[in-house]
This record gives C-alpha cells, structure tokens and sequence, in this order.
C-alpha cells in the first residue's frame, strides 16, 4: 500500500530552487479540513474547544491558522507563553499543562489568564505562594495500573501504564486539591488526563471520557465543587503505517458525546465543557520532509544517504518509529529494491528507515518523508553541529511560503562569546 504526497514532484522541484532541501513543509488546505471536522465532530457540546498542544508544531504561522480555525494553545513552558503572546494569544485561549514547573513559568501563566492544570497536590501550595489560585482551575489525574483497551478483533488493542508515569494525581490528591483549592477562592474546576499515546482505535477517547466523567460526578459529591470542564488531552493517533486505520473523529466524537449522556447528563452536569488537546492528529499527516538523496553505499546492505538527517526528524532513531518514505516522480514504480535510508550523523540509529522496500532510487532524487508535522521540527537538535532546515507552508491556492529559515551556522554560535577566542 502506498500513502499519497500532498505535493508532485514538480511542486517539491519548484520550491527546491527557492529554498534548498532539506525542509520541513506543511498543507494549509489539509490542516484547516482536518479542524473544521474535528470541531464538527464534537460540535454537539456547546463549550467544546480545542487546545492544540504547541509542543508538537512550535510555528507561528501554523499556530495563527489553528487559531482562525477555533483553537486554542496548549502550553508546558515559558517560551511556548510567550510564544502565543507573540501570536496576539492569551487569557482562556490557553491552557498552561506543565509538570515539575519553574516558579517563574507558574507566574507568567497566571498573568497571562491562561487557564492552569495542576500536574501536582503538592503544586497546590506551590500556586498559592507563587501567584495565588485562579478562580478557574485544573488538575491532572492519573488513575495508575495499567490502562488496557481490549476492544473487539479488528480493533487495535491499547495498553498503557498510568501507574508508572510521572503525571497526575490520585483521585484521593484530586479530592483534596479541589477542597483546597475552593478554600482558597476557586469557583471553577477542571480534570484532565492522558493515557495512552498515539491510539489508533476509535475507542480509546470514549473510554477515557467515561473514565474522567465517572470521576468528575464522584468528586463533585464529594467536595461540592462546579466542574467546567474535562479536558480528554491527546492520545488520538496517525495512520502513520500504510496498511493502519484512520482515526475516525466522527465515530470519536458521537462516542464521547454518548458516554457524556450517559454519566453527567442523569447528573445535572450537561453543562459540562469537552476540551481536547491534540497535536499530532492535528498536524502529523499535513507535514512532511523533503530531503535529497546524495550519496549511496554498497557493503553488506544497500544505503542512500540524505541530506537531512536525525537533527531534521528525530522520531526514527529516539523511537524506532515507522515514517512511510516516497520517492517523488516515482510513485507508480515497483518497490524492489531495499535499502537503509540514511543521514550523516556520527551515530547509527541515524536511519529514516531499515530494510525498506521503495522504487530504485537515484542521486539527486526528491525524497518525501510522510507525516512529520509534529514531532518533527520541534524535536530537531544540533548534534554533530548539524543545523535544522526551513520550513514551509504550502498554501490553499497553491503557493508557497517559507515560515522559518533554515539555520546558519551563525545561529549555532550566537550563544558563545567569542572576544575570548582568536577565529
């Protein structure tokens, strides 16, 4: 099976003049569709929002679209704040999820109105000597053990375990944090949590929505405190595999919308806001690499180096993670010949791809690297003194436009001071 390019090689060609390869390059028309549906998906609840999760995509430029399409930023850092303050994005348009946070993080959060999810009961102190408590608050919960979703045969199975994550409290910290928190002047509360990563069944949202929306009845009898919102983070997958499944977010969102009539609306809680924070789903498959093929190597397997590498997308090497490669102009060729694609790092695991079935590829062929919209960019480092590429944006009407330069060699020593050194 093969994915399809949101760009021929004619288009990778022209830009390619302008801006040389490598470079990341994303699809507005892709990115605006994939938000408008998931905003219709879960349009049945009246305070739904969207926080898209900035780690995964860190552009301004994509971050401004999102915004025109409805959403709000999921932050967990000083610089994402600022980042969105930038982008003119502040107050409830933000929702600050940090964990093991900076006091001055925690501050700038609080003077921004963001709305704040607690990672911690001991961050309850912590805010109130920090900044005080906001009259909205949130916090994480991590129910521990193991999170299994069995499902049915065709259904991919989904197993996580929340008991050895970082993350969260118990429902235990959650009940008192929320009495705290109300006594020490809050009058709305949140509860968010994250289970499991890129799910690629249909069924791991509606689980984790009857999960927090059983919790949220419990602690509202328990500690008297509104519930605003439940905020389901991300978890929803890619098909970043061919043959894979895509994620259905309107079979997603009716299956959240039936636990939600189901548990909080017998509860007098119908008034109850769903936020979500996706990041990969909502960017992964509108982004890819273009990279150029300029070396090969014949030893014990056959090679074909790129000129990007680990530095442009690191997901391979961290995680052994399975990017679908085309090679472009020759998408209708057969996939006979295997090769390890590879980038020049010092370092092994600096593959795009193992043992790979693709067509014969020759130097100076364009090669497109599937679904790195997120994770991609923003995960890129500097190892060997490699320099991270430009990124692009495709637009609606076909044009095209650079929205970050690549990096010179100049960025990588504007850190140093070199009046100590004789160059």
């Amino acid at each position: 099976m093969e994915k399809k390019p949101f760009l021929n090689l004619e288009k990778a060609q022209e830009i390619a003049k302008e801006i040389p390869t490598p470079f990341h390059i994303y699809d507005e028309k892709g990115i605006r569709e994939n938000a408008r549906a998931l905003n219709e998906a879960f349009s049945w609840n009246k305070g739904y929002r969207e926080y898209f999760a900035v780690k995964a995509t860190p552009n301004p430029y994509l971050m401004q679209i999102l915004s025109e399409e409805g959403c709000g930023m999921d932050c967990s850092s000083y610089t994402e704040l600022e980042l969105c303050k930038a982008c003119g994005i502040s107050g409830t348009d933000i929702m600050f999820s940090s964990n093991v946070t900076p006091v001055e993080d925690m501050k700038l959060a609080y003077d921004m109105g963001a709305y704040i999810n607690l990672d911690d009961y001991t961050h309850v102190d912590f805010i109130k000597k920090v900044c005080g408590v906001p009259k909205t608050i949130c916090c994480r919960y991590n129910p521990g053990g193991v999170f299994e979703l069995a499902g049915s045969e065709d259904k991919v199975q989904v197993m996580d375990t929340p008991g050895d994550s970082k993350y969260g409290m118990t429902e235990e910290q959650m009940e008192k944090a929320f009495i705290e928190l109300k006594e020490a002047g809050a009058e709305d509360f949140g509860i968010h949590a994250f289970l499991a990563s890129n799910t690629v069944s249909n069924e791991y949202y509606p689980e984790l929505a009857g999960i927090l929306f059983e919790l949220a009845v419990r602690l509202k009898k328990k500690t008297g405190v509104h519930i605003k919102f439940i905020n389901l983070s991300g978890g929803v997958g890619v098909d970043y595999k061919p043959e894979e499944p895509k994620s259905d977010i309107k079979y997603i969102g009716e299956g959240v919308r039936k636990k939600f009539e189901k548990i909080l609306v017998p509860e007098g809680m119908g008034d109850v806001e769903i936020y979500t924070e996706l990041g990969r789903y909502m960017l992964a498959p509108f982004g890819a690499i273009v990279a150029k093929a300029i070396h090969e190597k014949h030893i014990y397997k056959e090679y074909i180096g790129l000129d990007a590498c680990a530095a442009n997308l690191m997901r391979p090497a961290m995680y052994g993670s399975y990017h679908h490669i085309t090679v472009l102009g020759k998408e209708n060729e057969p996939c006979d010949h295997m090769y390890d694609v590879t980038g020049g790092l010092c370092e092994n695991n600096d593959k795009f791809a193992i043992d790979r079935m693709l067509p014969k590829i020759d130097i100076g062929d364009l090669i497109y690297i599937h679904d790195t919209g997120a994770h991609g960019f923003s995960m890129g480092y500097n190892y060997n003194g490699k320099l991270r590429s430009a990124e692009v944006l495709l637009k609606e009407d076909g044009s095209f436009k650079m929205i970050r330069r690549a990096e010179t060699s100049k960025d990588y020593f504007s850190t140093f001071d070199f009046s100590e050194f004789k160059f």
